[in-house]
């Protein structure tokens, strides 16, 4: 018994000690996002506007206070939202304060097209202000995006032991037939799409010549597209670039990239500060101000005229219909989201954002609906960002006009469907037998335990292809084409910017200031604002809002049931993700 009270003792002190030390580390936390919202952000005179390209490529930058938060032992992926870039440098260009822009290379963590509308942005700016662009290689290895971004400044400096990665594009595919057949796991597939090669992995061992064929045709064009744009800003022909790409010469110490003239100089960090002093017009050593832009974005401007024409601009990031962990695109809410637009006389013209591989049919379907509706009663402009294929390029197809980048990844008009069968593993793997009881002849249908019937497989194919049929009818339909001419250049085959525009899949060619340039220009309006839809979330707000309505949190609670739903529920509330998900939900449960 002693020993039993001893033990229970210890338990309850170990849980004490532990909910303190929470409590406090939750406090700590609670007081850096205070301090954080407290501190007012200013620019000093001669500062440098800094982009971090370390950071995650995101279209839209979300209300975050976490992500500014340096808590020992744990690390947060900061990310870099498109308009956050593009406030900063538009509010820049006639702001005395901000002397250039200094470009923080390394290894970009976002999309082509993504870097190709921070090129053009860049681009911009110099042109409209005058003031230098320095960019900037410190580690090991830029890679060929930050370099191709990069190109945009008035000077290039890599560290002396840093390389510039210089190579031509290229991929390489993972195929998991083999695994699966010693596992005794069969992936029974239907598609209607030669070129549909998702599901390839499952099905081969090596690219298809169809897959190989799409894969070269648009990295080509990807390839084809930066080397221009290289050797147009370095002076460099493209015949010598793709001659430096073959040798690899770039992977040797930054001085080789001088000489190459890829690069302007190899500076250690003492000297690339005094560059910096010169363009900011700072003497002696004294430290050069930078403000960041996600920072930048923020510092109050000049109020601009009131203008009563709003364009809506709705962002649709994500894999449609599901999520592996990441962003999604919710097809009812969005659908939603843009019939509230439609709706609302105040607004003049919609620009649909588009970030997706794709995902459902049903989701997809229920979003074209309503673009298309829109499309019916207003100015509705579709704007891609780095991939737009498959149930992306399903849901804007019915707008009035497409804007992508030469180096968005597009198409993919298919459809596939498979059914895993685990009968094999289960029986002869692992020993665990099934069997079935059913009242009439199909009640079992696509089980996931035995082969699918001839009747079953019939049955899937023939709803993939009503599936595909009633994708390229749309695609037909809003594109102006016939049902044979899409179906042409469809077969789930995957297209560049550059190809699609040339094949009728594409308008024009911009990023999204050029969409909703182009929304103006189609409804006649001289003085508009925008209006970034869904509004965000305020993740500080929220869980202090929550925190002090404890009791109707707990009501809350009990009203949606299970604990998994209540936690979903405080997830999209406040908007946060990863390890931070649980802490509104700790604070209110536990």
């Amino acid at each position: 018994m002693k020993e039993f009270f001893k033990y229970v003792l210890a338990t309850i002190t170990g849980i004490v000690v532990i909910s303190i030390i929470g409590f406090v580390f939750m406090l700590m936390i609670i007081g850096a996002i205070v301090a954080s919202a407290e501190k007012q952000v200013t620019v000093e005179n001669n500062s440098m506007l800094v982009i971090d390209m370390s950071h995650r490529l995101v279209d839209r930058a979300r209300n975050d206070p976490f992500e500014d938060l340096n808590i020992p032992g744990l690390s947060v992926v900061k990310s870099l939202g498109l308009d956050d870039i593009a406030t900063s440098l538009e509010n820049a260009v006639n702001d005395d304060r901000i002397k250039g822009v200094y470009l923080k290379m390394s290894v970009t963590n976002g999309g082509m097209a993504s870097v190709e509308e921070i090129r053009n942005m860049l681009k911009e700016f110099k042109k409209a202000s005058g003031k230098p662009i320095y960019a900037h290689v410190e580690y090991a290895m830029a890679d060929q995006k930050s370099y191709y971004l990069a190109t945009v400044a008035d000077k290039i400096v890599v560290h002396p032991e840093a390389s510039i990665d210089f190579r031509g594009l290229g991929g390489e595919m993972m195929f998991y037939k083999k695994l699966l057949d010693k596992v005794g796991v069969e992936m029974q597939i239907v598609r209607h799409g030669k070129f549909k090669a998702a599901v390839e992995p499952f099905m081969l061992d090596k690219m298809s010549e169809e897959n190989r064929e799409q894969q070269l045709t648009y990295m080509t064009s990807l390839w084809n597209h930066m080397l221009k744009g290289i050797s147009e800003a370095r002076n460099i022909p493209v015949e010598k670039l793709n001659a430096l790409a073959d040798e690899v010469q770039t992977f040797n110490k930054g001085t080789k990239a001088v000489e190459n003239g890829l690069v302007d100089a190899a500076e250690y960090k003492d000297e690339v500060l005094d560059d910096l002093r010169k363009i900011a017009g700072i003497e002696g050593t004294k430290g050069v101000p930078v403000i960041s832009v996600s920072k930048y974005a923020d510092v109050p401007v000049a109020e601009k005229k009131f203008s009563r024409n709003k364009i809506a601009v709705v962002y649709a990031s994500g894999d449609i219909g599901m999520s592996f962990g990441g962003e999604f695109i919710d097809g009812d809410e969005l659908a939603r989201e843009i019939r509230k637009v439609r709706q609302d006389s105040s607004y003049k013209a919609v620009v649909l954002r588009i970030d997706s591989p794709g995902g459902t049919v049903f989701d997809s379907e229920t979003i074209w609906r309503e673009v298309k509706l829109t499309a019916d009663q207003k100015t509705m402009v579709v704007s891609f960002g780095n991939v737009a294929a498959s149930g992306g390029y399903y849901l804007s197809c019915g707008a009035d006009k497409i804007v992508a980048s030469p180096n968005t990844i597009t198409g993919s008009i298919g459809i596939f469907g498979t059914i895993p069968n685990f009968g094999e593993l289960l029986n002869d793997k692992l020993g665990i037998t099934t069997d079935v009881v059913k009242t009439n002849k199909n009640s079992d249908l696509l089980t996931l335990t035995r082969p699918m019937t001839e009747t079953e497989r019939n049955l899937l194919q023939r709803n993939i292809e009503e599936g595909y049929q009633t994708f390229i009818t749309h695609v037909a339909e809003g594109r102006r084409m016939t049902i044979a001419q899409v179906d042409s250049i469809g077969q789930g085959r995957v297209w560049s910017g550059e190809n699609a525009k040339q094949i009728g899949l594409v308008d024009e060619f911009g990023g999204l200031k050029e969409a909703i340039a182009l929304a103006a220009e189609i409804e006649g309006l001289e003085n508009y604002r925008t209006v970034s839809l869904p509004a965000l979330p305020d993740p500080f707000q929220e869980i202090f809002k929550m925190g002090t309505d404890n009791i109707k949190a707990k009501f809350l609670k009990n009203e949606l049931g299970d604990q998994y739903r209540y936690y979903e529920f405080l997830k999209k509330a406040t908007g946060l993700n990863g390890i931070y998900a649980r802490m509104p939900y700790d604070i209110l449960v536990n």
